[in-house]
C-alpha cells in the first residue's frame, strides 16, 4: 500500500503544477512532481505489478529493434529521392532489408517454449498493431510505384532495359546541358535550335525506347508484372518532354507521316471521287431513259404514214 500512498500528493502537485505551468514561478512544481513520478515508478516496479507487465524476450527485443532501424533507413531514403523521382534505383536495398527483417518477426526466429511468442507479442498484442501498420504503407507505396518493374525478378538490381534507359536519360540532361551553355553567349534565352538540332538524335532514340518498354511492359517485361512502368522511368521521361516541347520547344517529326498523308489524301478524295461517279451514272441513266422515247415516236410515224396512205 506504499506505494497507493504516494499517489493522492502526488496526483495533486502535478494537477497544480500543470494549471499553473505558464508561470514562471511554478516551474519548480513541475521539476519536484516529475521528480516524485520517478520515485513511485521504481518503487512500483520493484514491487512488482499485479498481472505483471512482461518485457520483450531478448531476442524479440533484438527483431523488434532491427526492423526499426530499417524502418526508419526506408523512410529517409524515400524522402530524400522524393523528387526528382529515384525511389525504386536508390531504395530497393533498403526496402528489400525490411521485408527480411519483418518476415524474421513473422516466423518468431528465436522462440523458445520458455519464452513469449515474438510474433504475437510485437504484431498483434495491441490495437493499433503499429508494426503491421508501418509494413503495410511501405509496402503499398512500393506498388504504387511499380517499383516491380524496374527490377529483375529477384529484385536484387535494376533491370537491363532500366538500366539501358537511365543512361540514355543521363546522355539527353548531359546534351541539353552542354548546348544551352554553348548558345547562350550568342542567341537570347528563348532560343534553342541548337539543341533541337544537337540532340535530336539522342531524345528520339530515348522516346523510341520509352514507347518500346510500355508496350513490352503491356506483355510483360522482364520483371514478369504487367503494369505501369515504375514511377523511376515515368518522371524520368515526363522531365525530359517537358524541357524538350515546352521549355525548348523543340519537336520531332512523326515517323508515320508519310502513312498518315496518304490516308487523309485518300479520306479527301471520296467526296470527289462520290459526285464524279455519281455525275457520270445519271447521265448515262438519262441516256438509256431518252432512247425509248425517240424509237416510240419514229413508230407512231410511221403507222400515221401507213394509215394515210
Amino acid at each position: 500500500m506504499a506505494p497507493l500512498g504516494w499517489l493522492l500528493p502526488l496526483l495533486s502537485a502535478l494537477a497544480l503544477a500543470l494549471d499553473s505551468a505558464a508561470g514562471e514561478a511554478r516551474r519548480p512544481l513541475v521539476l519536484e512532481a516529475l521528480g516524485e513520478a520517478e520515485e513511485l515508478a521504481e518503487e512500483l516496479w520493484g514491487a512488482g505489478l499485479p498481472g505483471d507487465l512482461p518485457e520483450l524476450e531478448p531476442e524479440c527485443r533484438r527483431l523488434l529493434v532491427a526492423f526499426a532501424e530499417g524502418s526508419a533507413a526506408l523512410t529517409g531514403c524515400l524522402g530524400r529521392r522524393a523528387r526528382p523521382v529515384r525511389l525504386c534505383q536508390a531504395c530497393h536495398h533498403h526496402y528489400g532489408r525490411l521485408l527480411a527483417q519483418y518476415g524474421n518477426i513473422t516466423r518468431a526466429v528465436g522462440n523458445s517454449t520458455e519464452s513469449h511468442n515474438c510474433a504475437k507479442s510485437i504484431l498483434t498484442s495491441d490495437r493499433l498493431q503499429i508494426v503491421v501498420t508501418l509494413s503495410q504503407f511501405f509496402n503499398e507505396t512500393w506498388e504504387a510505384a511499380n517499383c516491380a518493374n524496374c527490377l529483375k525478378n529477384n529484385s536484387e538490381g535494376l533491370s537491363n532495359s532500366t538500366v539501358e534507359f537511365l543512361d540514355l536519360f543521363n546522355k539527353s540532361l548531359t546534351c541539353f546541358e552542354q548546348n544551352v551553355q554553348g548558345q547562350t553567349v550568342y542567341l537570347s534565352p528563348n532560343n534553342y535550335t541548337e539543341v533541337c538540332k544537337n540532340c535530336n538524335e539522342t531524345y528520339k532514340i530515348l522516346n523510341d525506347l520509352y514507347n518500346h518498354l510500355q508496350r513490352m511492359n503491356k506483355q510483360g517485361g522482364e520483371s514478369g508484372h504487367s503494369a505501369h512502368l515504375c514511377i523511376d522511368v515515368e518522371d524520368a521521361m515526363n522531365i525530359t518532354r517537358k524541357l524538350w516541347s515546352r521549355t525548348f520547344n523543340c519537336s520531332v517529326p512523326c515517323s508515320d507521316t508519310v502513312p498518315v498523308i496518304a490516308v487523309s489524301s485518300f479520306i479527301l478524295f471520296l467526296p470527289i471521287v462520290f459526285y464524279l461517279s455519281s455525275f457520270l451514272h445519271s447521265k448515262q441513266k438519262k441516256r438509256i431513259l431518252i432512247l425509248p422515247k425517240r424509237i416510240q415516236s419514229n413508230a407512231s410515224l410511221v403507222n400515221i404514214q401507213e394509215k394515210y396512205s
